[in-house]
């Protein structure tokens, strides 16, 4: 085998193994995540107690990270303490050993039942959780036909000379080995697939024994690493699990480094097999790292509490509260969460809206400057939301969670869309009002206060809409639409009736005027837009349309004669239509 297709195959091999443990854990996850979840929120008995739900959970899960992510949440919502907590994260790290510790059996020949198996299931089921199960299924074939070309190309990489002389560079340097492995881990996400990487390469020769334990021994801290990465910008109490099982892992681990060299003739008592001598080591640190840190756990959890202290300030409005990510492999409950957020995003917008008009009535500049930095909190949680339904959708989505991903992701461009109307439009208008000290006529101000008080109910409503999906509700916001452009046609009226008058405020802040009318009428063109799907998606559009013409007086379809139907466009007087500007 020639160097391009050894590192081509290899390449293969391990890319197969990564999908085969994601799609092993995206099926249970999905088929079992509720329950798994269950178990791990209840498990709080005693540290004995969580530690063996971490190790179940973990065995079925396939994956420490993923029940790191898990705890994360639970401990950051408080329904779990943190000493209760890093109990279960230790009984996960020794659970997905006792996994890899399955497929060091000779069981490699069945991933073709495996696989023929898990494809049948998966097409010919309609029930979701047997679809998942063969999901599970069809992972377990790819990854037991990955260990089989990972094992073809250790042999090969054993007769390389090039390999041979990099191989035995990194076996002179421990602390090097450790680090590769763990910067591996990290970026694969999974110390199961790296694990069972280096025990191809172990049992095939490529590799001694002793820089087989020094990757391992990375792995594992790599591993630590991976879920507290995951968890950046998530509140503290969420980070402290993970960061607590880095520190027992890495001080466990860089107390091992130094005998390494021992640890070879001591696990060769147990087995002499490079391969079972790779997982028997995984095991064992695993189990040390328990054995040392249960029973200190009340002043471990002190020490992390100490190294990530609760904020002292409020918590920062940009940082989601809602974007678990440890339900992204649950298209539905991620929908869920991206939804609870968005209607965060909106009662953020809503306090806004109703700021707004402060500022401008009370030249407050104070509020105008505080709208600015609400603007700027949503653009960040718009942005985190966007990524999190990306993510989130690189899962199979059905037809109805598609929908509603595509609800969720426009009405939240909606609400970005109108803070930057109340920052850059509304809030220029402020700073133009007060740097000239323009006061409106009362008559103006009360117009613009009934005007704006109507967008603002429509902004409650349109975030109920959302909420609810209701159909009576939907149909009830799009009428609104036509009222409001009612609305805008008679202030405007009543406006250019103020300045054939000769009112002195009317005049001078015209322009002001009929540019806030107009913005809050782009604002609600915003929020009806929430309507549309849900009525489309029960088939009362076009019928909603057809009473909304009705509603306007008229019978005719073509756009001229809904356009006569409208009231007529307002006429500036002579020498004062720039104030329109």
């Amino acid at each position: 085998m020639g160097g391009s297709e050894l590192l081509l195959t290899l390449l293969g091999g391990v890319a197969l193994l990564l999908w085969g443990v994601r799609m092993v854990r995206t099926g249970l996850t999905r088929a079992f995540g509720a329950p798994l979840r269950n178990v791990l929120s209840r498990a709080s008995k005693s540290r004995l107690t969580a530690f063996g739900a971490g190790v179940g959970v973990a065995g079925i899960l396939q994956s420490s990270t993923a029940t790191a992510l898990l705890l994360a949440s639970f401990a950051g919502r408080g329904l779990v303490t943190l000493p209760v907590a890093l109990a279960i994260m230790l009984g996960a790290d020794v659970g997905t050993t006792l996994v890899a510790q399955i497929f060091a059996f000779d069981i490699k020949w069945l991933w073709t039942v495996a696989a023929i198996g898990g494809v049948a299931l998966f097409s010919a089921a309609e029930d979701d959780r047997l679809k998942n199960l063969g999901r599970i299924s069809i992972g377990v074939g790819l990854m037991l036909l990955a260990l089989i070309e990972l094992g073809t190309v250790s042999g090969a990489m054993r007769e390389s000379p090039t390999v041979a002389v990099l191989l035995s560079a990194l076996g002179s340097e421990p602390v090097i080995a450790v680090l590769v492995a763990a910067i591996l881990t990290w970026l694969a996400h999974s110390s199961l697939a790296v694990v069972l990487f280096i025990l191809s390469l172990a049992a095939g020769g490529a590799i001694g024994p002793e820089l087989a334990l020094a990757l391992v021994l990375g792995a594992n801290l790599g591993g630590a690493i991976a879920p507290l990465t995951a968890l950046t910008g998530s509140p503290v109490a969420a980070r402290r699990v993970p960061f607590g099982n880095l520190i027992a892992r890495g001080a466990v681990g860089i107390a091992f480094i130094p005998f390494l060299g021992w640890a070879e003739p001591a696990l060769a008592y147990i087995s002499s097999d490079p391969g079972r001598m790779v997982l028997n080591f995984h095991t064992s640190f695993n189990l040390i790292v328990a054995l040392v840190f249960l029973p200190l756990l009340t002043w471990l959890a002190r020490f992390v509490t100490w190294m990530l202290p609760p904020p002292a300030d409020a918590p920062d409005r940009a940082v989601p509260q809602h974007l678990e990510p440890t339900v992204l492999d649950t298209p539905s409950e991620a929908l869920g969460c991206a939804m609870r957020e968005t209607l965060r995003v909106g009662d953020i917008v809503l306090d806004m809206l109703r700021k707004s008009l402060t500022a401008i009535e009370g030249n407050d500049l104070k509020i105008v400057k505080e709208l600015e930095k609400a603007d700027d909190d949503v653009d960040a949680l718009h942005e985190a939301i966007k990524l999190y339904l990306i993510r989130a959708s690189k899962n199979e989505l059905d037809d109805e969670e598609s929908r509603r991903y595509y609800e969720i992701l426009t009405f939240t461009t909606n609400l970005e869309h109108i803070g930057d109307i109340i920052d850059k439009n509304l809030m220029d208008l402020a700073n133009k009002k007060i740097k000239k000290h323009y006061s409106f006529s009362p008559e103006g101000l009360e117009e613009l206060k009934r005007f704006h008080g109507r967008v603002v109910d429509n902004m409650r409503l349109a975030l109920n809409v959302f909420a609810t999906r209701d159909v009576t509700l939907a149909r009830r916001l799009l009428k609104e639409k036509t009222t409001i452009r009612i609305k805008e046609f008679e202030a405007a009226e009543r406006h250019f009736a103020r300045l054939k008058e000769g009112r002195p405020e009317s005049i001078e802040t015209s322009a002001i005027h009929l540019d806030i009318i107009r913005d809050l009428k782009r604002i609600n063109s915003h929020l009806t837009a929430v309507a549309y799907p849900i009525l489309e998606a029960a088939g009362e559009l076009r019928e909603s349309r057809l009473r909304e013409k009705q509603r306007e007086g008229s019978s005719a379809k073509t756009p001229a004669s809904e356009t006569a139907a409208m009231p007529a466009q307002p006429q500036a007087p002579a020498g004062i239509g720039s104030a329109q500007s």
